[in-house]
């Protein structure tokens, strides 16, 4: 049985956006401001967040179709470099 070991694009994804998070909460935390600032410095970070949010859906959706049709291609070209593999 073939197992792979590592991790996918995906975890690394969720690991990488879990850090950075945490970064953020300590750095929050810790940072020499006043409830204020601090409390617009997270609306500000909020407000970005869902901005970037807000594209993610459209680059997944574009990255799937370029991996989709390349797929196709591929399929395609090893199809065609089959059958002349039977004609000659």
């Amino acid at each position: 049985m073939n197992e792979t070991r590592g991790f996918s694009g995906t975890h690394m994804l969720i690991m990488l956006l879990a850090g950075a998070a945490a970064g953020a909460a300590v750095a929050l935390l810790t940072a020499p401001r006043t409830g204020r600032e601090t409390r617009e410095a997270l609306h500000m970070w909020g407000r970005q967040v869902r901005d970037k949010a807000a594209t993610l859906p459209q680059l997944v959706r574009q990255a799937s179709e370029r991996a989709t049709n390349a797929g196709k291609e591929a399929y395609h070209a090893g199809k065609e470099a089959f059958r002349e593999s039977l004609d000659s």
